[in-house]
């Protein structure tokens, strides 16, 4: 989980509480324990089945080639590597080439055992790990991805200061998060769904309101997108650009590390 030099007196957001930086991974991993076993199922109902596009439309961009070695960091049950995995195939058949070295990592057993109970994550490689300490050297990656993750992590800036250590030089880093909305007279609209019809359907498809109410809240605690592209230039990436998918309701960041 965290690393043990974090200053633990400092706070951390946990949904609309602020709890003590030491506190936050172990509630975080009290969630994810509780909703791994539905995990997908609650991506759809937190962005009713739009994931799915979101998904494809951040490995189109990515672009995953033969021989690359790829990090999905939070990668959860694998989800955006099968993706990335069929992707690679494709090409293979096209051009040939090496197979890809996809990572799944992820610092909650529970969400790596959901993944492998799948059965169908042939090619890919399960890894435990602290996004904001990977257990990987220096500049290893040529790609890194990040998919409904990075709002869940205790320290942001130190995600983003470990992405830029383990990629390449010219390595690409991409995250996929929920944001904010740019129409704001949509925002009524989206608050009544998320803070009342997503608990309802945690407690409906998992019998857990309380996991699913944090997940809601835990996305208006997020940077929003210009915020956020400035914390990935801080950290030293380069060429940074956004795209909002549905409005706004999900972005799409990336940059280089140059």
């Amino acid at each position: 989980m965290a690393a043990e030099n974090k200053d633990e007196g400092a706070a951390a957001s946990f949904g609309f509480s602020d709890v003590p930086k030491a506190e936050k991974a172990r509630l975080v991993r009290g969630v994810f324990e509780s909703v791994a076993g539905r995990y997908d199922l609650m991506n759809d109902a937190m962005s009713a089945g739009l994931h799915r596009v979101w998904k494809d439309i951040a490995v189109a961009r990515l672009n995953p080639q033969p021989g690359e070695t790829i990090l999905d960091v939070a990668g959860g049950t694998g989800d955006l590597g099968r993706r990335m995995t069929k992707r690679v195939g494709e090409i293979q058949k096209r051009r040939g080439g090496a197979d890809a070295a996809i990572l799944e990592i992820d610092v909650n057993a529970a969400m790596l055992a959901a993944g492998l109970q799948r059965g169908d994550g042939e090619g890919l490689h399960w890894v435990s790990g602290d996004a904001e300490q990977l257990p990987l050297p220096d500049r290893m990656a040529d790609a890194y991805i990040i998919s409904f993750g990075i709002r869940n992590c205790t320290d942001i800036p130190a995600v983003l200061a470990d992405a830029k250590r383990v990629l390449k030089r010219g390595g690409r880093f991409l995250c996929l998060e929920f944001s904010r909305l740019a129409i704001g007279a949509l925002e009524p609209v989206y608050d009544a769904y998320s803070f009342h019809a997503i608990p309802a359907l945690g407690k409906l498809l998992a019998n857990d309101r309380e996991s699913y109410q944090y997940l809601v809240e835990s996305i208006r605690r997020f940077p929003d997108q210009e915020r956020f592209a400035a914390m990935m230039r801080e950290a030293g990436f380069s060429r940074v650009e956004f795209r909002n998918l549905a409005g706004g309701v999900c972005a799409l960041h990336w940059g280089w590390a140059i």
